[in-house]
């Protein structure tokens, strides 16, 4: 399945893309942001684009996407973003984009190990130079650990049962396959959860996979970097696919934009940031018709004062 970006020009019409301005995308994907972004900008503007899947960055090279001179690409986990923009000697930027989202080309990737739909190894790595995949993981936790990850990151709520049935069968030999750990999820699920709709590994998977690439604790160092980095004026923009991504953007956002006022103090401390949306933004009917792995996104934004 080709990739279609989710909110496209909704992101790029509330970044407000200043033509001689620095920007940075911290997911390239398959380029579609970087490439409408890019559009708006000037020869003399910048632009970073960051994806810790070289896959990613290779493909768009190839594509000639994004083939200016003024862009940069940077193979690397986002949560690295304040120290590797100060090693290229950018002490602030003009606008920040991130898209939580899986890009379609990894979700098909049968070698990648990230769907339940077709059989694959069990990977899951984002960067293919870390060293912890889900094999590791599903064959080396504890019972108490896996069930901490299911119920933590796929709010599964037979995870007791998932973990006991899964170290069962590692007991017997490793579990090295996706449709392995599949018909595992399956054996521990009563039939009136399979006969629900949708896919019954799929909270599984999702759990293994942020607990592989350790994702929300790394949303939360690229926030406060973020913002950190942002001009006055600048904006940082995020799209989220699942309920803990969006609350930490949420309560985060909100905590920074929040009016703080002491009890003991007469003097209200104005904010520094400011909501750019008072309510998240999320995809309209038409786009949920034409691409359905858009209908959770979720858009927030901020804006520095």
């Amino acid at each position: 399945m080709d990739h279609k970006s989710v909110l496209l020009t909704e992101l790029i019409e509330l970044l407000e893309v200043k033509p001689h301005g620095v920007y940075v995308d911290l997911t390239l994907g398959r380029g579609g942001h970087s490439k409408l972004l890019l559009e708006n900008l000037n020869s003399d503007g910048t632009l970073i684009v960051f994806d810790k899947d070289i896959v990613a960055i290779n493909e768009v090279k190839v594509a000639k996407t994004l083939n200016q001179d003024n862009v940069i690409f940077i193979h690397q986990d986002f949560r690295h973003l304040k120290m590797t923009l100060e090693e290229l000697g950018y002490q602030e930027v003009d606008g920040i984009i991130a898209d939580l989202g899986m890009s379609s080309p990894q979700v098909d990737d049968p070698s990648r190990g990230f769907s339940y739909q077709e059989d694959g190894p069990l990977d899951m790595r984002m960067n293919q130079n870390d060293r912890v995949t889900a094999r590791e993981i599903v064959n080396t936790y504890s019972y108490q650990q896996l069930v901490r990850v299911f119920y933590e990151y796929g709010d599964e709520k037979y995870a007791p049962q998932i973990a006991k049935r899964l170290i069962l069968a590692r007991d017997i030999h490793p579990i090295t396959t996706t449709f392995e750990l599949v018909t595992i999820v399956k054996n521990a699920l009563p039939m009136k959860e399979l006969a629900k709709k949708g896919h019954p590994a799929k909270k599984v998977f999702q759990a293994l996979r942020i607990e592989v690439n350790d994702e929300l604790n790394a949303l939360r160092e690229m926030l406060s970097d973020a913002t950190k980095l942002l001009k006055r004026n600048g904006r940082l923009l995020v799209i989220t696919f699942q309920e803990d991504e969006d609350r930490i953007v949420k309560q985060f956002f909100n905590s920074l934009a929040k009016v703080k006022q002491n009890r003991y103090d007469p003097h209200t401390i104005v904010p520094e940031f400011k909501l750019l949306l008072r309510h998240a933004l999320t995809p309209s009917e038409a786009e949920v018709s034409q691409n359905h792995r858009s209908k959770s996104a979720h858009l927030r934004g901020i804006i520095k004062k």
